[in-house]
C-alpha cells in the first residue's frame, strides 16, 4: 500500500531522536509539533530537540520551545 492507493489515511510516526537523524520506532507519514500540534511530514522534518524527544514544525517553533524551557530570552 502507498499513498496512492484508495483508503490510505496518514498515520502518525513515532520516533527517536538523534544528533542528525532519527530512527523510526513505528512507521507513518508525520510526526507533531511539540510547539503548535501541527503534523509535519516526515520528508519536511528538519527541527528536532534529542534531548526531549521533540519535533518543531519550523524555526521559530524550535526557538519557542527552547525559550520555554528556559535556555533563551524571549
Amino acid at each position: 500500500m502507498n499513498i496512492f492507493d484508495k483508503g490510505f489515511a496518514p498515520a502518525e510516526a513515532q520516533l527517536r531522536y538523534l544528533d542528525g537523524d532519527y530512527v523510526v520506532l513505528r512507521p507513518g507519514t508525520f510526526v507533531r509539533c511539540a510547539i503548535t500540534g501541527t503534523p509535519i511530514p516526515l520528508d519536511d522534518l528538519t527541527y528536532w530537540n534529542v534531548d526531549r524527544q521533540e519535533a518543531y514544525v519550523d524555526a521559530v517553533a524550535a526557538h519557542a520551545a527552547f525559550v520555554r524551557h528556559g535556555l533563551g530570552r524571549s
